[in-house]
Formats: C-alpha cells, sequence, structure tokens
C-alpha cells in the first residue's frame, strides 16, 4: 500500500499570446501582481503554429512563455487559471480576448497547462479545470504527447522550459 503525502511545490509557467504590446504589458503586470516577479521569459515569436485565435483576436498574434519565481502548490492550478480567465475578461474588448492566458507549471516528472477544455487524456481538477500534460521528462530531455502543442515543440521553447526545470530541481535541493 502506498502512503499518501502532500505534493511537493511547483514552478507556475504562463503563455501569453496577443497582438498588442500595450495588452501583454497589461497582462504581465496583472500576473506579477497576483503571482510575484517573472523570473525568466523566451522573446516573443510570431504564434504562426495554429490559426485558432485569429477569429477572436486578430492576425499577427505573437507569443512568449514565462516562469515565475514564486512557486505554487499544483491544486493552486485552478484558482490561478480560473483568476487568468478574469484577466483576460478584463481586458476583451466587445467580448473578444486581446490576450489569451495558459498558465500551467513544471516540476521534477512534467509540464501541466490548465485549461477549461475537456478531452480524452485531461483530468479533471475541479471548478471546470482540467489538467493537460503537454511534456513529460524521460532520459534526460522533455518529451512529448500525441496532444502536445506544436510550438511547446519548437527546440528555443524546450530549450527554455529545461531551463526552468533545472533551475526549479537546483533549487529544491537548496532547501
Amino acid at each position: 500500500m502506498g502512503i499518501a503525502r502532500p505534493a511537493a511545490p511547483v514552478r507556475l509557467i504562463c503563455a501569453l499570446c496577443y497582438r498588442e504590446e500595450s495588452d501583454r504589458d497589461s497582462a504581465c503586470d496583472q500576473l506579477e501582481r497576483a503571482w510575484g516577479p517573472i523570473s525568466a521569459r523566451t522573446e516573443p515569436f510570431p504564434f504562426i503554429h495554429t490559426t485558432y485565435y485569429e477569429a477572436e483576436m486578430g492576425e499577427g498574434l505573437r507569443k512568449f512563455y514565462c516562469a515565475f519565481k514564486q512557486l505554487i502548490e499544483p491544486m493552486e492550478i485552478v484558482a490561478i487559471k480560473l483568476a487568468t480567465n478574469q484577466i483576460e475578461a478584463g481586458l476583451a474588448t466587445a467580448g473578444r480576448r486581446r490576450v489569451n492566458i495558459d498558465p500551467g507549471y513544471i516540476e521534477a516528472a512534467k509540464l501541466v497547462l490548465a485549461t477549461t477544455k475537456n478531452f480524452s487524456h485531461r483530468i479533471y481538477l475541479g471548478q471546470g479545470i482540467y489538467g493537460d500534460v503537454q511534456l513529460f521528462w524521460q532520459g534526460g530531455r522533455f518529451k512529448s504527447n500525441p496532444w502536445t502543442y506544436a510550438d511547446y515543440l519548437d527546440p528555443a521553447i524546450l530549450e527554455f522550459f529545461t531551463s526552468i526545470r533545472q533551475d526549479f530541481m537546483k533549487e529544491g535541493k537548496n532547501q
């Protein structure tokens, strides 16, 4: 029989998709007020991996990923996803989002995203939020699942997530 233990804290990450830098900056300000300073981020890149958001947000979208200094408890991701949905709604114009925020976390074994959309591989976490393992750690690197989003497979993005995991692992050993 296994023994139930509390989960270890994890590193909060977010992916932000946007068109206008002012909307991105406003979203980042709100994220940092809620969860503390962003400790690392990728350079923004053209988000050409899907046209899913273009009908709502327009063309010429950009995206970047960031990680936060403060660790969170894994189950906090439910409240964080609900809060990021509120940030998106607050920045929307005429019911159309101007920023898409996908929160998640990195821990030793995986990268998990929070989503409101159910699917066969997603686990219900509560309050209408599901957990989706986008990447898993095996053999010294992140590996994908059949459903992993294309931009999460970009070598530069995988390198970013790997560096976040490495820092997370070092931090855990120093506690």
